[in-house]
């Protein structure tokens, strides 16, 4: 069994107006940043191997989180890409039915933005680097995204993103899985807390 935790990343202006990310490079909000330089590791944390998503919001959060402590870029870690609705708003895309965003979010895992990927997707490359991990025995902590963290919790649970998540995570905490010798993962703990 090797445990594997997850963080999102801080705050950015755009997780604020509620525009979809994805593939884009968008930086921590100042509050963001602030936010999580706020915060501390838990010290079980100390001796697992560090990991974050290449996109700058990730690398900026590892950066201040991680206090000058090494990681590497994993890019199977970066967020779903959400093609041509990256930039909006799901609120805009609901309100407009040429855009078919209602239609693709009654498809759970197997939603796929134009031009985008699937959360099934996702968990294809979230399950390559978890049986890395495995295969290495070595606890490992990433900083990565909403969107990978729910692909997470899906395969963790079963949960096919259709109807309210099995278990409500706080995006603010760190979030813990335990990996079988295939990298299958389990629940471990969730929301631990990284108020300092």
């Amino acid at each position: 069994m090797t445990l594997f935790a997850l963080i999102r990343h801080g705050v950015t202006d755009w997780n604020v107006e509620g525009r979809l990310q994805g593939g884009q490079e968008t930086p921590l909000s100042a509050e963001g940043r602030e936010l999580i330089a706020m915060r501390r590791l838990p010290p079980d944390f100390a001796s697992f191997d560090r990991i974050s998503s290449p996109m700058l919001r990730c690398r900026e959060t590892a950066d201040l989180l991680f206090r000058g402590a090494p990681y590497r870029i994993e890019p199977r870690l970066r967020e779903m890409s959400w093609g041509a609705w990256e930039g909006h708003r799901r609120e805009d895309l609901r309100a407009d039915p040429s855009t078919g965003f209602r239609e693709q979010e009654a498809r759970g895992l197997d939603l796929t933005p134009p031009g985008g990927e699937s959360p099934r997707q996702v968990q294809q490359r979230l399950l390559d680097v978890m049986q890395e991990i495995a295969g290495t025995g070595s606890p490992t902590l990433a900083i990565a995204h909403r969107g990978v963290l729910r692909a997470l919790l899906c395969l963790a649970t079963g949960w096919d993103m259709m109807g309210k998540p099995p278990i409500k995570l706080d995006w603010t905490a760190a979030h813990i899985f335990r990996l079988d010798e295939r990298g299958r993962p389990s629940v471990e703990r969730v929301n631990v807390s990284l108020e300092a």
